[in-house]
């Protein structure tokens, strides 16, 4: 679990990031920060792992102040994934997953070993175990990255905008790979995006953020959609657009959704 206890972030040129934010995230449970840049949805995620610390207020995980644990101990402890995988372009993919768990006193051969598994795990060919970040396309760059955060076994997983940089059908497969992933292993994983069907796809619970990192609305994606907090989430979330808007028709026997514009958007399962 982790938990944000009325954090504040001011810079010394005087910015506000962040102000007075308050969240609880509970443990195993998926919770997305959406908000358009500016927002501090980066800077809330960089607390957890003391990447930036706050001006004031405190950031728990299972009950203890982050403040407490070193540093260096608490990013390993903790899975980390950027939006361009942030893999170390001199060494191979194996070796990039295996880092942490080498860097913690894991064997080489033992952390390999295990890396084969969850390269694997995360739809990727082993074969691809020996090859450089830079012989490999956006996508698998983005799996390894996933893989990497995932190799300490750690209870939770820090994603910030992971699939940002890939085309629209490769980022859908990482969803969905992703979703699969959380139903398997059960993590506490922070999103941080700007998308916000990604949020509703991937999310339990998300955080619609204004400036500065005040809270417009928490909920899950059904109860957001269905009640807007104000014209502000109604307006971020889109619930006045068309394809927001679906009806059901009957078409050849078949129920099908349509938007406003009569565009299919889906078939009704019995």
């Amino acid at each position: 679990m982790i938990e944000y206890r009325s954090v504040t972030k001011t810079y010394p040129d005087g910015t506000c990031a962040v102000e007075e934010f308050s969240l609880t995230v509970p443990a195993r449970r998926t919770v997305a920060l959406v908000g358009s840049s500016g927002s501090g949805k980066t800077t809330l995620l960089r607390m957890v792992n003391r990447m930036v610390e706050p001006t004031s207020g405190t950031v728990l995980v299972d009950g203890q102040d982050v403040r407490d644990v070193d540093r260096v101990a608490l990013r390993r402890s903790i899975g980390y994934v950027l939006q361009a995988g942030g893999l170390l372009p001199h060494r191979t993919v194996i070796d990039n997953v295996a880092t942490v768990p080498v860097l913690t006193g894991t064997s080489r051969r033992r952390a390999r070993t295990a890396a084969l598994e969850l390269l694997e795990r995360v739809g990727l060919d082993p074969a691809l175990a020996h090859r450089y970040p830079g012989q490999l396309s956006g996508g698998q760059q983005q799996r390894v990255g996933v893989a990497r955060a995932l190799a300490a076994d750690p209870g939770i997983l820090l994603m910030d905008e992971p699939f940002g940089a890939v085309d629209p059908i490769v980022r859908r497969e990482l969803q969905d790979e992703l979703r699969r992933l959380q139903a398997e292993l059960g993590k506490t994983i922070v999103l941080v995006t700007h998308d916000v069907d990604e949020a509703f796809r991937l999310a339990d619970e998300v955080v619609i953020l204004r400036t500065g990192a005040r809270v417009a609305q928490v909920g899950s994606p059904a109860e957001i959609l269905s009640r807007p907090a104000d014209e502000f989430v109604r307006a971020f979330v889109g619930t006045d657009r068309a394809e927001r808007n679906l009806s059901v028709r009957d078409v050849r026997g078949r129920q099908v959704l349509v938007d406003e514009l009569g565009r299919p958007a889906g078939v009704l399962v019995p």
